[in-house]
């Protein structure tokens, strides 16, 4: 079974944790109030919406669940070590949120040396009982179809996130399989 690292990053308060939670379908009680996330959650489970070629495949995945709290970020090389991809998360009812898009997506994108449109997916979450508007200007290195986007509400659409989620773990995996074939072919030449 083919094992992922996947980084949850963003604004503090953009839902990082409940997306992570409802991909991993866990269960955390908070009673509806923000409980900010103390350097990384890890959560780890098996998902079976990937296809490789025409096959339906398993994979492992291990969701990392990282704060948005920048006093964690001498942490972030760690966080970053073996990641095969990202999920970038804001709010986009919060202007403030995209003045930090670009400072994710460099570090966690750019600098990690990942490809945008293979393993880079952004979520701009809509909270529960927010108005479907947009007061965030996405930075030029996150548009132009270089990192697919993805408008999500749990309360709304459930189903269409976890879908989402699924082709983008399905042409991740795709991507790094024939990385990976390319490799194994570079070293038998």
């Amino acid at each position: 079974m083919l094992k992922v690292k996947i980084l949850v990053v963003g604004p503090c308060e953009s839902g990082k944790s409940v997306i992570s939670n409802f991909l991993a379908d866990a269960t955390e009680i908070s009673g509806g109030q923000y409980n900010a996330t103390k350097g990384v959650r890890i959560l780890e489970f098996e998902s079976n919406g990937s296809q490789n070629g025409n096959r339906s495949q398993s994979t492992e995945v291990e969701l990392w669940d990282c704060s948005g709290d920048h006093r964690y970020d001498e942490c972030w090389p760690a966080f970053i070590k073996d990641a095969q991809g990202v999920i970038i998360v804001y709010n986009p009812d919060q202007a403030k949120h995209g003045k930090e898009l670009e400072t994710w997506y460099n570090h966690f994108v750019d600098n990690a040396g990942l490809r945008p449109d293979l393993q880079c997916l952004a979520f701009a979450h809509h909270k529960p009982n927010a108005s479907n508007t947009t007061a965030v200007d996405l930075p030029s290195s996150m548009s132009n179809g270089k990192v697919k986007h993805a408008w999500t509400n749990l309360e709304d659409d459930a189903e269409g996130l976890r879908r989402e989620f699924d082709a983008f773990l399905t042409k991740m995996i795709s991507a790094l399989s024939q990385q990976q074939n390319q490799e194994e072919l570079s070293i038998i030449q």
